[in-house]
């Protein structure tokens, strides 16, 4: 029979050394309440010691949920491995586990949360390891970076490349976890643990796998108890029999800052004419540009920035539902939600878990990817996952080296420089004051995607800015279209590091963009 302990109790039963993985996505299902309680007995009694945590999404943020900072003490934690990072505006403090990366003080590792998610279920199935091309000629392949975000985890390889049925392949040994700490919302007498007010299952299920099928504990974190039998079987999502013990926190928010929200996890349906609509400026002309390149009848994955309000624009053109959306969390369908509560989406026709949503996403089974840049170099490639200057504004890689693997059409969307000063005033877009920093660059300081992978795969990319358009070519990004009012010699070629190739038959990007009025949307059928 599970046991209902305190989040004291559930620290006190971690043990020195231990394997301990955490299901979470930032403030997204992470059982804050446990992890504070281990922080502070490390405090109090030196103990738990020398952790290793796995974390396939990032476990809390820096907007209240503090998540692996509750963690992120000299001696308590030995070495992090995770899909993701707490990410945020320079601004705000550095989050603690930043600190200890930057400082060398333990070895930390940016694995593709969907690689993490396989790792997981290989040990849970007692299998040797994952072998994958998911992040060849990215800064997962051991011929670059090898995953290692500090010179402390370089020195500790985790993946190698390996010759396999006549291929290159990167194998990734599985890591056994003694603890997983997984969240739900409700448990019964048995410990089955339901999910109905959360906004995504996550890892939850293959996390408590992995740890019980290899003799570790299972705890739990709940809002609330139930009697036995009491749960509908299609709710529960992790068994009792995988459960050792319940924390019960009537607190637990849904995500960040929202306490809960009912179309988050479909138990009411939001007026579609709640949702708010992108004020008219640069971000939007982006998100508009980005939008014209999808169609009827599309399956279709975004990432956050810019590419997120991409739904926003179907909705004020009249074309809500004509695309699925996919989010790798978990969430089918609806609208994909903003600002801390990106990773849900209200509405969702389906929820499954991340695990599998990585599966599609891995295999290229859905239609197209909507992603954000920090850079871009002549290979192409892009980097979203590593900023020397600004570590702590980028959150690593998170899912967007699983999504690019074999994605047959991905557009990238930015700004051109950062902190250009610009206006658009009668249809036409002008740089009062450029930017400060060029994200066009010689070479990108983390490859989070290969351009030169792309082109081997014929992949279809687009690099959407404020004024202009590119596509990859076989020489790297070609300028397509020019925005009305940019001169291309001085507000493109020059502001790029490197020397960037004019098509021959440049177009205008389309003129409606840059007025603020609908721009009559129309999307074109799915290509069979």
């Amino acid at each position: 029979m599970t046991r209902v302990i305190s989040a004291d109790q559930a620290a006190a039963l971690i043990p020195d050394d231990a394997v301990v993985t955490v299901s979470s996505s930032s403030g997204l299902g992470c059982p804050d309440r446990v992890l504070r309680a281990i922080g502070e007995q490390f405090e109090s009694a030196g103990s738990p010691r020398g952790l290793t945590t796995l974390h396939p999404i990032a476990a809390g943020d820096m907007y209240g949920i503090e998540g692996i900072g509750h963690l992120a003490r000299p001696g308590l934690l030995a070495r992090v491995i995770a899909g993701s990072f707490p990410s945020g505006p320079s601004s705000l403090p550095m989050p603690a586990i930043w600190r200890l990366i930057l400082d060398n003080a333990i070895p930390a590792y940016n694995v593709p949360s969907g690689i993490l998610f396989d790792m997981t279920r290989e040990a849970a199935a007692k299998r040797p390891g994952v072998l994958t091309k998911v992040g060849i000629g990215t800064f997962v392949d051991p011929k670059l970076q090898g995953c290692a975000m500090n010179d402390a985890a370089a020195a500790e390889p985790i993946v190698r490349r390996t010759a396999f049925d006549g291929g290159t392949w990167l194998y990734f040994p599985a890591i056994v976890p003694d603890v997983a700490i997984v969240r739900g919302t409700t448990a019964d007498a048995r410990g089955n643990i339901s999910w109905e007010h959360e906004g995504a299952y996550l890892g939850a299920l293959d996390q408590a796998l992995a740890a019980r099928n290899n003799g570790g504990i299972v705890i739990a974190q709940v809002k609330r108890l139930a009697d036995a039998g009491t749960l509908k079987p299609m709710a529960v999502h992790v068994p009792g029999v995988l459960v050792d013990h319940v924390v019960v926190e009537p607190e637990q928010w849904q995500t960040t800052q929202t306490v809960f929200d009912p179309a988050i996890c479909g138990e009411t349906v939001r007026p579609v004419d709640e949702f708010a609509i992108p004020d008219f400026g640069p971000e939007k002309v982006i998100a508009r540009r980005v939008a014209m390149e999808l169609g009827c009848g599309m399956a279709v994955n975004i990432g956050f920035g810019i590419a997120a309000n991409v739904p926003r624009i179907l909705l004020e053109e009249g074309a809500h539902g004509a695309v699925t959306w996919v989010l790798e969390q978990g969430a089918v369908g609806g609208v994909p939600l903003l600002g801390f509560e990106f990773g849900c989406a209200a509405n969702a026709e389906a929820i499954v878990s991340s695990p599998h949503q990585f599966t599609y996403l891995q295999g290229g089974g859905f239609d197209a990817s909507l992603l954000s840049f920090l850079q871009i170099d002549r290979e192409g490639n892009v980097n979203v996952s590593r900023l020397a200057a600004r570590p702590q504004v980028t959150a690593g890689a998170g899912g967007f080296v699983d999504i690019t693997a074999n994605a047959p059409r991905i557009v990238f969307a930015g700004y051109f420089t950062a902190g250009a000063k610009l206006n658009i005033a009668g249809g036409a877009l002008k740089i009062e004051a450029e930017g400060r920093v060029k994200k066009l660059v010689e070479e990108v300081e983390h490859v989070t995607f290969s351009g030169r992978r792309a082109r081997e795969l014929g992949q279809d990319v687009l690099y959407v800015t404020e004024r202009c358009v590119m596509r990859l070519g076989e020489a790297g990004p070609e300028v397509v279209e020019i925005a009305p009012g940019i001169d291309l010699e001085r507000d493109v070629l020059t502001q790029s590091g490197f020397a960037l190739s004019v098509a021959p038959n440049v177009k205008p990007m389309p003129a409606q963009l840059f007025r603020p009025e609908s721009i009559g949307l129309t999307l074109q059928e799915r290509a069979a």
